[in-house]
């Protein structure tokens, strides 16, 4: 038997305390998706960071900008897309704090924990302005 797409969009203000917002969705959503509590907490994680990121470095915490988001949980995958509506910024440019010089350094490492706990992640400027950030998780089990 297959599983209904389940489709949840939310549009938070640019403050960090409403991440739980959207994360108690998400969290919800990898229940239903069969996710070991392992693989919550690795997509619970994920998805903070790329909230933070679109709240503080996207729309500077500017109180009239949105953060969208919509999460999406099919038979194959779960994923989210975050959208912020700031100036955007080249992914290729974010230093690699696994490097020597930049072990101290805390910028980037959400990325670095998105990429390493999620199957894909896609980092796009938005054609209409801001960024684009897609989390995937690909779905191993079989819905009965």
């Amino acid at each position: 038997m297959s599983l209904a797409e389940k489709l949840v969009e939310i549009s938070i203000g640019s403050k960090l305390e409403l991440i739980d917002v959207v994360t108690l969705s998400s969290d919800h959503l990898c229940k239903l998706a069969g996710f070991d509590e392992e693989e919550q907490y690795r997509v619970n994680l994920s998805v903070r960071e790329s909230l933070a990121n679109a709240i503080e470095h996207g729309n500077k915490f500017a109180d009239h900008k949105m953060v969208l988001i919509v999460l999406r949980l099919n038979d194959e995958v779960f994923s989210v897309t975050i959208r912020d509506f700031g100036e955007g910024f080249d992914p290729n440019q974010v230093p690699n704090p696994l490097d020597p010089q930049n072990l101290l350094n805390p910028d980037g490492r959400g990325i670095l924990y998105m990429r390493s706990f999620m199957d894909e992640v896609t980092l796009i400027r938005h054609a209409e302005g801001g960024m684009q950030v897609t989390l995937v998780k690909n779905r191993s089990i079989t819905v009965t």
